[in-house]
């Protein structure tokens, strides 16, 4: 199962999505589009990548391997910037 870590928040700004560090142990922000929106919230929860997949099949009109693509994607984007629990 793949989580945020506690000190990461997600919140709106002007509009947008930013993921902000609550700890400043993170210099600057994370934009998000609406479907990495959607993703972090999944995560946010505790999700694993199946579930993740299934989840963007039933709120978006894409294929699965699409689907599978981006949330790797998005998951190996989200270990770099070092905001998962794992």
């Amino acid at each position: 199962m793949l989580k945020t870590k506690d000190n990461f928040m997600l919140r709106e700004v002007d509009g947008n999505s930013v993921v902000v560090s609550i700890d400043n142990s993170f210099n600057g922000l994370i934009t998000l589009n609406e479907t990495g929106t959607f993703l972090w919230n999944l995560l946010a929860e505790g999700s694993d990548e199946d579930s993740m997949v299934k989840a963007m099949l039933k709120e978006y009109e894409v294929v699965e391997d699409v689907a599978r693509a981006d949330v790797r994607e998005f998951i190996e984007h989200a270990k770099k910037s070092g905001v998962l629990d794992e």
